[in-house]
C-alpha cells in the first residue's frame, strides 16, 4: 500500500488536515491580534483540506473496489 500514489496522496492529505487543525489550535491557545488575524482562515483552509481528504478518501475506496 506504500507504494501507492493515491494512498500517499490520502495520507498526506490527511497530514495536512492534522497539521491546520494544529495550527488552528496553537493560534486559539496564542490568543490576541494573531488569533484574530487568522482564526477565520485557518478553520476555512482547514476544512477545504478535510473535503479533499474525504474525497479522496472515496475515490480510493472506489477505485480499489471497496466492497
Amino acid at each position: 500500500m506504500l507504494h501507492d500514489p493515491l494512498f500517499i496522496a490520502l495520507a498526506i492529505a490527511c497530514l495536512a488536515v492534522v497539521a491546520i487543525l494544529l495550527f488552528g489550535i496553537g493560534s486559539f491557545a496564542k490568543g490576541g491580534e494573531f488569533n484574530k488575524k487568522y482564526a477565520n482562515k485557518a478553520m476555512r483552509l482547514r476544512i477545504i483540506a478535510q473535503f479533499v481528504a474525504v474525497l479522496l478518501i472515496l475515490l480510493f475506496v472506489w477505485v480499489r473496489g471497496g466492497n
